[in-house]
């Protein structure tokens, strides 16, 4: 079964949406696996990683998210499994997801480094199962840099095989491909393909901030396909923040207090709201419901303080969800652009 290692030198560099780009460009049936888990999701007294749900459901598996992990916590499979077994596991996990397809996704952790302690970093996989790893690296010009740097280290060891990396979400593209792009071929590091920053892809939908705060949908349940481009706390008085250029943007999140019932009827009433995340568990009066069900603005009912919970939302990661169509095919229009598909294709 051929397999292909994508892994990231950074949290965030983008390898679930280059994994998607690649999974709809490539002429490849992909099963997935992700051996060590990152992202929990917890439903149904069930644990699985948010990457191989949204895989399970993308490239249409049988298999169940949970089963596409071998675990999470790592003093749990330190004490189940030393190097020898641990790779049984895996081989056992590739087996099962890969039957029927021709070829397995194997997405690592958060960088390079994730999961060496227990032999599920990228490198160490590499090593045991003979597979390629692309590496995806992102960030600043010098971040890059140094990831580039570092990355060589590993192209000429004979520990891993390293096909190659993944250059995303650089802001000025022509600038780098001329100014960088020779720097990194004296390395003698493989360049797959250069993606440029694609703002469209920083949205995120009402659902996953729903779910990342643990929110109640007390109204407004048909807006949760809303997209959320910016964020505004209504912490003011109504007069006040109506004069904020802040509440005149499209397509905005306003965090407010459950018992705010002026501020929350102002901004639904303004236009241009997403959602609207009620804080300190506050529920606001049932004709203020109602009228968020009737424009289809979702209200999302939080324990925490407002300043909390703002912070909480700063910290979400725009993570792509199965039902966004329009961003899974802008990342597969990017991927089909920009990335050397050959190459990759001939690996598998």
């Amino acid at each position: 079964m051929k397999s292909l290692i994508v892994a990231s030198t950074r949290e965030g560099a983008g390898k679930t949406s280059m994994l998607v780009g690649l999974a709809s460009v490539l002429d490849r049936r992909f099963g997935y696996i992700k051996p060590l888990g990152d992202r929990f999701l917890y439903r149904k007294k069930r644990l699985w990683d948010y990457d191989a749900a949204l895989f399970a459901r993308l490239l249409h598996l049988e298999q169940e998210p949970e089963s596409m992990s071998i675990g999470f916590d790592h003093s749990k499979l330190r004490f189940m499994y030393d190097r020898a077994s641990m790779f049984e596991e895996l081989q056992r996990s590739l087996a099962i997801v890969g039957a029927g397809r021709d070829a397995v996704f194997i997405e690592c952790g958060k960088d390079l480094s994730y999961g060496a302690s227990v032999c599920l970093d990228p490198l160490t996989i590499s090593q045991e199962t003979g597979s390629p790893v692309v590496i995806i690296v992102s960030g600043a010009e010098d971040e890059i840099a140094d990831d580039v740097a570092f990355v060589q280290r590993f192209v000429s060891a004979e520990e891993a095989t390293v096909a190659g990396i993944l250059v995303n979400k650089v802001v000025h593209l022509e600038d780098f491909k001329e100014v960088h792009l020779p720097e990194i071929a004296e390395l003698g590091v493989d360049v797959l393909g250069v993606v440029p920053y694609d703002k469209e892809l920083t949205t995120m939908t009402v659902s996953l901030i729903a779910d990342r705060l643990f929110a109640r949908v007390v109204a407004g349940e048909e807006g949760l396909d809303h997209v959320v481009r910016s964020v505004v706390v209504g912490a003011m008085s109504v007069a006040a923040a109506m004069a904020e250029e802040r509440m005149k943007a499209p397509e905005k999140l306003v965090i407010t207090s459950g018992d705010r019932s002026d501020m929350i009827l102002a901004v639904m009433e303004a236009g241009g709201t997403s959602a609207v995340v009620l804080t300190n568990n506050i529920l606001p009066p049932a004709q203020v419901m109602s009228k968020a069900s009737e424009r289809k603005i979702p209200l999302l009912l939080v324990p925490g303080d407002t300043y909390s919970v703002a912070m909480q939302v700063e910290k979400i990661e725009p993570l792509l969800t199965a039902d966004e169509t329009r961003k899974a095919e802008r990342i597969r229009s990017l991927v089909a652009e920009h990335v050397d598909t050959r190459t990759l294709q001939a690996l598998l």
